[in-house]
């Protein structure tokens, strides 16, 4: 369909070069040749079947170059369509044959090769061209006269005008002579995108601008185009430009795609896929990825995308330390992503967990078994390698490596490696894996313990912490100077302007100083642990520390905890991969109904943002502040009763007063954008 100029202009930019595309008037296909050739184009296009190739009984014209160049073919002043004008340039190959009795006719041969020789050359040059959805073959008829018949010369080219062809596809062109004397030449080109759609970075933000005057409506789609079946639609809207539309960088992913389209009948779609090489869409890929265990048997790694990744068993011992591959008995495999995948095991075991590896590097590592069968157990992992003339060997996965049995190593296996065989001989162990190669056993350590030194060590530990808390008491006032209390802040993610707030407040309360956590400094753990184990494990630390937790409530952070109380057990929501305020809830609820969370919980809102009311009264049981008007109040509650208020110490909150201030200023002058899982753009909740 015919594209109107004012797109043909943006779609091929502002430069003068671009600008001085020649217009083509004629309606009608035209060919013309280059000096001293003459060629015609033959009416029709013709069917698309190249003959078949065959000896060159003398000299023969072969195409040598194919070049195409962007014309405009005009139908009106205003009217014009993209058009793809071709040259084949040609040269001669092949002699004329000599007769075997030249030397016997003498020159009677002469005068009959004379002919010939001096005659014209002529082919019929074809021409293919494929951009969806259009496909056409012509054919022009060249005639190359005999001064010019030169073996091994270039002779010309005729020119073709023209294809026409929709902006934005891809386009094919190939090119060979009749009779055929030899393989055809092809050439692919990338036909110029829409650009009034233009995508550009903004901060952590990345902005949709769709330049297009107010009369022109169009259609917009975002989706993740998947290797793996059809495209997963995302977000779709019909549009009136001009439109400004932003995502959260949390949002992108290599295979998010843009589709744009005016709202007309049989009308061409652009498509562009513009992060594909974008580091920050490849860090959220595998940030959004899951390994998920679908049966006893079998797992699965959900992904929007697909991944280049091999995955492979591991062991992960109750001790800690990395989680040790059993390769080369159960090597890497390559892991199609959203596909269930079979685990080669007999039986499942909490200690066995899954890695997945990317171009040699660890990015995803979950003891699929854990919420099954349970935490860890203190188990010995036994390997039986299985060789030729039913030979075999046996060693137990430490650590260190694999230790065989029996052994004079120094290692809790080596010292253990008599009764560990025997368990194996009389069935205590429990096989995990069998094959022609070997077999897994699990072998329980936990009656090795000596149970009768229990009380004596118990003993130990207690005269121990006796004495530590002797040393922390004396102490405690070099403690609290240098290290400070604990607090763990936990908030909704409601956007990134709030995030930043957040920043600032962690920033200033480690100044003072006190030791925070907060999840947006331990992304990389997150995407380990997952959000409710890294929540457990600084939650635990911070209560054994006589550390505070604190609740920063937020809009977002209400609505969740309003949901929460509503119902006990709500459905995950579409929460990001680091929201570890959601992940929380499921903990922080019991503290505050069955009454333990005064000493343990503070609550704070920021001024402007949330008033102190607004927080259900169920966490209202603990103080709330609001910041910064009562920052002196809420340091105090975090410090504790007797810490020294020095003059040294009030500079330093004075100071955080007022980043937080200006930070506070800036987050509600600023238009508020949707962080992950809250739909983006103009009109977020109108999706189609």
């Amino acid at each position: 369909m015919p594209v109107p100029w004012f797109l043909l202009s943006l779609a091929l930019g502002r430069s003068p070069v671009v600008f001085s595309l020649e217009r083509l008037v004629e309606p009608e296909d035209t060919a013309y040749c280059s000096l001293g050739l003459s060629c015609h184009l033959w009416d029709g296009d013709m069917l698309c079947l190249p003959g078949s190739i065959v000896p060159a009984p003398g000299p023969v014209l072969v195409p040598t170059h194919l070049q195409t160049e962007l014309v405009l073919r005009c139908h009106q002043e205003t009217d014009c369509n993209l058009c793809v004008r071709v040259a084949v340039h040609l040269a001669v190959r092949g002699h004329w044959e000599e007769p075997e009795d030249e030397e016997e006719f003498g020159g009677a041969a002469d005068r009959e090769l004379e002919e010939p020789r001096n005659a014209s050359l002529q082919a019929q040059v074809v021409l293919s061209f494929q951009a969806y959805p259009t496909t056409r073959c012509v054919l022009l008829e060249v005639q190359v006269p005999a001064a010019l018949v030169q073996p091994g010369h270039s002779v010309g080219s005729v020119v073709f005008d023209c294809f026409e062809a929709a902006l934005g596809g891809e386009m094919r062109i190939w090119s060979y002579t009749q009779p055929r004397y030899q393989k055809e030449l092809s050439l692919t080109q990338q036909l110029p995108a829409l650009p009034w759609l233009n995508v550009s970075a903004d901060g952590e933000d990345v902005r949709l601008v769709l330049k297009v005057s107010e009369e022109q409506h169009f259609g917009l789609s975002l989706y993740w185009n998947q290797v793996q079946g059809p495209p997963k639609p995302w977000w779709n809207r019909n549009l009136t430009g001009p439109q400004t539309i932003t995502l959260n960088h949390t949002d992108l992913v290599p295979c998010l795609c843009i589709q744009v389209w005016p709202l007309e009948p049989d009308s061409v779609r652009t498509d562009i896929c513009p992060f594909r090489e974008d580091p920050r869409a490849h860090r959220n890929l595998w940030h959004a990825a899951r390994l998920r265990l679908l049966s006893p048997r079998s797992w699965r790694l959900d992904a929007p995308c697909s991944l280049r990744a091999q995955a492979a068993l591991c062991w992960q011992a109750l001790g800690g330390g990395p989680c040790q591959p059993l390769v080369p008995l159960l090597p890497w495999e390559n892991v199609t992503v959203n596909e269930a995948r079979e685990f080669p095991l007999l039986k499942g075991h909490p200690n066995l967990c899954v890695q997945v590896n990317s171009w040699e590097k660890l990015q995803l590592q979950e003891c699929l078994w854990a919420d099954s069968l349970g935490p860890l157990k203190d188990d010995v992992l036994l390997v039986e390698k299985r060789g030729p003339q039913d030979s075999r060997s046996l060693c137990a996965l430490e650590p260190g490596g694999c230790t065989s049995l029996p052994s004079r190593a120094s290692t809790r296996a080596a010292h253990l490696g008599e009764q560990l065989l025997l368990d194996l001989q009389s069935g205590q162990c429990l096989q995990l894996w069998d094959d022609d190669l070997g077999a897994l056993w699990a072998c329980s350590m936990d009656k090795y313990i000596h149970k009768r030194w229990a009380l004596v060590w118990l003993a130990c530990l207690l005269f121990a912490a006796v004495l530590f808390l002797l040393l922390l008491l004396k102490k405690d006032h070099v403690k609290a100077t240098t290290r400070g209390r604990a607090a763990l802040l936990l908030y909704s993610a409601d956007d990134a302007g709030f995030e930043r707030l957040v920043g600032v407040l962690a920033s200033g309360l480690r100044q003072l100083p006190l030791r925070v956590a907060v999840d947006l400094w331990s992304r990389r753990e997150l995407s380990a642990q997952g959000s409710l184990a890294w929540f457990h494990a600084q939650r635990l630390q911070t209560l054994q520390e006589g550390g505070m937790v604190v609740l920063l409530f937020s809009p977002g952070a209400v609505a969740l905890c309003s949901e929460w109380l509503q119902d006990p057990a709500p459905a995950p929501g579409p929460h990001g991969p680091h929201d570890a305020f959601a992940a929380s809830l499921s903990c922080v609820l019991p503290d505050f109904l069955q009454g333990r969370a005064p000493g343990r919980y503070v609550g704070a809102c920021f001024d402007r943002l949330l008033h102190p009311d607004a927080v259900p009264a169920l966490f209202r049981t603990v103080p709330v502040f609001s910041l910064p008007s009562q920052l002196p109040d809420f340091l105090g509650a975090l410090q504790g009763p007797c810490t020294r208020r020095t003059r040294r110490l009030g500079e330093r909150a004075e100071k955080v007063s007022r980043a937080l201030q200006q930070a506070l200023d800036s987050c509600v002058q600023t238009p508020r954008t949707l962080g992950p899982g809250r739909r983006m753009g103009p009109e977020a909740g109108d999706q189609t």
